[in-house]
């Protein structure tokens, strides 16, 4: 299939310089480093975030209703801010 790559012009000349000093064509440099970033996605483990809840109901009764100033007070309320 043909198609048609728009490409850095500083990448384009150094690969073209690669594939002449590797023996090879900018075809199979570009089809071969395809095939390499596809492989590596397809082994890419899929990312789980790890539960890092605790047990609880929430909020304390305390601070249930109370606005975010408030929160953000009792947070920092030992820490000389």
């Amino acid at each position: 299939m043909k198609t048609t790559v728009d490409i850095a012009d500083d990448l384009a000349r150094k690969a073209k310089a690669h594939a002449v000093a590797n023996d090879t064509t900018l075809r199979t440099l570009i089809e071969r480093g395809l095939r390499m970033a596809m492989q590596a996605d397809g082994q890419r483990e899929r990312f789980v975030l790890r539960d890092a809840s605790v047990g609880g109901h929430g909020l304390r009764s305390d601070y249930r209703d109370a606005d975010w100033a408030r929160l953000r007070a009792a947070a920092y309320e030992d820490r000389g801010g």
